[in-house]
């Protein structure tokens, strides 16, 4: 359902949904990750000494490890709710090298395993049967079982480690970024086929895949547009928009039956869209395609789509059907819940949010639940 323009370059104003609570900030430890498990189902902080993992719904603290050695944790990266991570150093004081990954066995409490590489490690991703270890310019591929190496792939500097990978297919899809500013790389290990798209003409700062892999979505430097390609052969789908002005997207994140997309950013709000395509028909679109893209895109506007040779641009693109007001310039991440029509988001200051949207009706999302991660007692 396509709403009115309700861009994030207009004034936050107050609403229920962002102050229902008056947090006491108080001395925190520093973040130095955060991120959510495979499924959402639970949260991962990487801190000064250890790391602390959060079920998600309902909230509550699942287990803590402070480790004996002193240092930072610079990232986590857990087997849904396994005993098994990966660590890597982080912080001013990393407790491990950076360019390293730890496997760590919770049971165990131990490292049971290491990969050493040359340069740092930005991300590691997970899969039952496969480690995806990125550093600035290359991705490597393991076997989970034996750390066999498994695939290598090129990619543009990549700083941010952004890579995602899907976790309910066999084979597995990897997207991450191509060998030029704006372009998207997919690596099907069922065809063994790479695949080049140009999603933006700017450089792509956040991208994320659903479960099956058949749909991708991508946000450039802009922060304006968000674009919605079928990761199988490369066709834009649909076209978003988050507001008018430039923003910074820190994570884009599909409903486990890829109806929606949720996104964060610097502007402080979380915008749910609605996604117009099911993935089961992802196949029978790329059949029937047009040779150009953006004539798909025109035939999913909103109603002002008819006077798309009148009015700019700006007018006649989609809209977000939800959204919740949250501080500006702080970094959160989001997330759907197990429950219908719920998001996750989780921010680098400590603060959980569990909201509900309306699919029908729209508008602001109800909060249900607000804690501050940081300051949980009897952990």
């Amino acid at each position: 359902m396509a709403t009115r323009p309700d861009c994030d370059s207009e004034p936050d104003r107050p609403t229920t949904s962002a102050i229902t609570h008056n947090p006491i900030r108080v001395a925190t430890p520093p973040i130095y990750h955060l991120s959510f498990n495979q499924n959402h189902t639970c949260f991962l902080v990487g801190l000064q000494n250890g790391f602390w993992i959060f079920d998600t719904d309902p909230f509550k603290p699942s287990f803590r490890r402070d480790l004996d050695t002193h240092g930072g944790i610079g990232l986590v990266s857990m087997l849904y709710r396994s005993n098994i991570f990966c660590l890597v150093g982080g912080g001013p004081d990393p407790i491990y090298p950076r360019n390293k990954v730890m496997i760590w066995d919770d049971h165990a409490s131990r490292c049971i395993g290491e990969l050493s590489f040359r340069s740092e490690v930005k991300n590691v991703k997970l899969r039952l049967d496969m480690i995806i270890v990125v550093l600035n310019q290359k991705i490597f591929v393991y076997n989970f079982m034996d750390f066999k190496l498994l695939n290598q792939v090129e990619t543009v500097s990549n700083p941010t480690g952004l890579c995602e990978i899907s976790h309910n297919s066999s084979p597995m899809v990897l997207v991450c970024l191509g060998l030029q500013k704006g372009q998207i790389r997919v690596e099907n290990f069922g065809s063994k086929k790479s695949k080049f798209v140009m999603a933006h003409d700017s450089r792509i700062v956040c991208m994320s895949l659903t479960q099956d892999g058949r749909r991708l979505a991508t946000a450039s430097s802009k922060g304006t547009l968000i674009r919605v390609f079928n990761s199988l052969d490369g066709t834009l789908l649909q076209e978003v928009r988050r507001g008018a002005d430039r923003a910074d997207i820190y994570s884009l994140a599909f409903s486990s039956d890829a109806q929606f997309l949720a996104v964060s950013s610097d502007k402080g709000t979380v915008h749910i869209f609605r996604l117009q395509v099911d993935s089961g028909s992802l196949a029978s679109l790329s059949n029937d395609r047009c040779h150009n893209p953006s004539e798909q895109i025109h035939s999913r506007l909103s109603s002002l789509s008819i006077f798309k040779g009148v009015l700019p641009k700006y007018f006649s693109s989609e809209w977000s059907v939800a959204r919740f007001r949250l501080p500006e310039g702080l970094q959160y991440f989001v997330g759907f819940g197990h429950q219908k029509n719920t998001v996750i988001i989780i921010g680098m200051d400590g603060s959980f949010y569990r909201c509900e949207f309306d699919p029908v009706i729209g508008g602001e999302m109800i909060q249900l639940e607000y804690n501050n991660f940081l300051n949980v007692e009897n952990f």
